[in-house]
């Protein structure tokens, strides 16, 4: 599959879901999160771009991992999730939300380090590591291991349902807000891929002819005149041809003058120049 044209989608989704203006910080964080698609996901873009309005939307368009609450240290976080039953301390830890995607409750730090082979429930922090939380993300929605049975393959089928996919992560809240993340993040990466499509289909220009410009001398180099000539020729071999001749001539007018009588030949003889005769009909 073609792959997109990175300019082409930023210049689409800078307007929406953006608003008009895209960071350092979120170019870096989508490029991460098209990493971790491409080693992780699969050939549907509109399985990517739900993946992408996923994170826009709970990072809050930052695309890097954050915090519960965009907290900046873990005692924030705390404070921020004190009164809800997944804020509790459980062996000196909190699960709260942390990711691209927010990642809450212990059984689902457990469940997710289980399947992807990392020590979350021991180390949540490790949720906030940029390459981690990629991870985290792309494969726990693919695989369904937020919301067992739901992952992206289930509304992205024959047909798509970018509402009801907000069920992979978290029910119904704000489904129909995220489902209109999902069309902007579509139509930047369709149109990216189109761009990509048209370039890779045009035909190759082919090179220039070789011009001397490493100091030959034109006067009295025939294998550089040789080269002149061919390059305007276009011909295949004309060099060779023409520069044995060449050698034969001692003057370096007499190069000039060869050169030039041979060029006038080549010009009337294709047809470039047509010589206007006198008389006749």
């Amino acid at each position: 599959m073609t792959a997109p044209h990175l300019p082409t989608f930023y210049d689409y989704v800078r307007r929406a879901p953006f608003g008009g203006r895209l960071t350092e910080s979120q170019v870096a964080g989508m490029e991460r999160i098209l990493a971790a698609w491409a080693e992780y996901g699969d050939a549907d873009d509109r399985k990517l771009a739900y993946v992408l309005a996923t994170a826009f939307h709970e990072t809050g368009g930052r695309m890097q991992p954050v915090r519960e609450g965009f907290a900046k240290t873990d005692a924030g976080a705390r404070r921020v999730v004190a009164s809800r039953r997944y804020g509790r301390e459980v062996d000196g830890q909190v699960y709260y939300g942390r990711g691209d995607v927010q990642l809450t409750w212990a059984g689902n730090y457990e469940r997710l380090g289980n399947a992807l082979d990392l020590p979350l429930l021991d180390d949540p922090d490790l949720a906030l590591d940029p390459v981690h939380s990629g991870r985290i993300l792309v494969e726990g929605m693919m695989r369904g291991l937020y919301t067992p049975t739901h992952g992206l393959p289930r509304y992205f089928g024959a047909d798509a349902d970018p509402e009801g996919a907000r069920r992979i992560v978290n029910g119904r809240d704000k489904a129909k807000l995220i489902a209109g993340y999902w069309r902007n993040f579509l139509d930047s990466l369709e149109a990216a891929r189109s761009v990509a499509a048209d370039q890779s289909s045009r035909p190759v220009a082919p090179a220039p002819a070789v011009i001397p410009t490493d100091g030959a001398n034109l006067k009295t180099d025939p294998v550089a005149i040789g080269g002149v000539l061919a390059g305007v020729g276009g011909l295949a071999g004309a060099a060779s041809m023409i520069e044995p001749i060449l050698r034969g001539v001692q003057s370096p007018w007499g190069v000039a003058a060869l050169a030039v009588v041979l060029l006038a030949a080549w010009l009337v003889v294709s047809g470039r120049v047509k010589l206007k005769r006198e008389g006749g009909v």
